[in-house]
């Protein structure tokens, strides 16, 4: 598994919190997890590490989002760009060894495949003002 792949199961997982109670959460990690039983164990425990922290890190993030976000509250973004903004904003924000335009670049590639035509764009620019 590419890390691309590792942040796109990381990205889906944050897409899946908007719309699940905490305990139904826990379930449906867990289901996610058993599908990548293939995967060596050294990624699966990055996967569940990372996702714990931007987790832990959720309110942080948000709350840098909407101090920079002109226009727009994380309560008013469409759900896969918020997952999206929220995954490389952490990344760009605690993870020293992911350069800012790499994650920047992900975080566009993956919405050119799970979002709308405008959102690379969305995404790119509110990515922008983060930095």
């Amino acid at each position: 598994m590419s890390r691309r792949e590792i942040r796109e199961q990381i990205f889906k997982m944050l897409f899946q919190m908007e719309f699940h109670s905490e305990e139904e959460l826990e379930e449906q990690f867990q289901l996610v997890m058993e599908e990548l039983e293939e995967t060596d164990e050294v990624k699966r425990a990055y996967i569940e590490q990372k996702l714990s922290e931007i987790r832990n890190h959720l309110a942080e993030i948000d709350a840098l989002i909407n101090e920079r976000a002109t226009g727009w509250k994380t309560n008013r973004m469409a759900k896969v760009d918020l997952a999206l903004i929220r995954l490389a904003a952490y990344e760009m924000k605690y993870e020293a060894d992911i350069p800012t335009g790499v994650a920047i670049n992900e975080a566009v590639e993956l919405a050119k495949i799970y979002s709308s035509d405008g959102a690379p764009s969305f995404i790119n620019g509110v990515l922008a003002k983060l930095v």
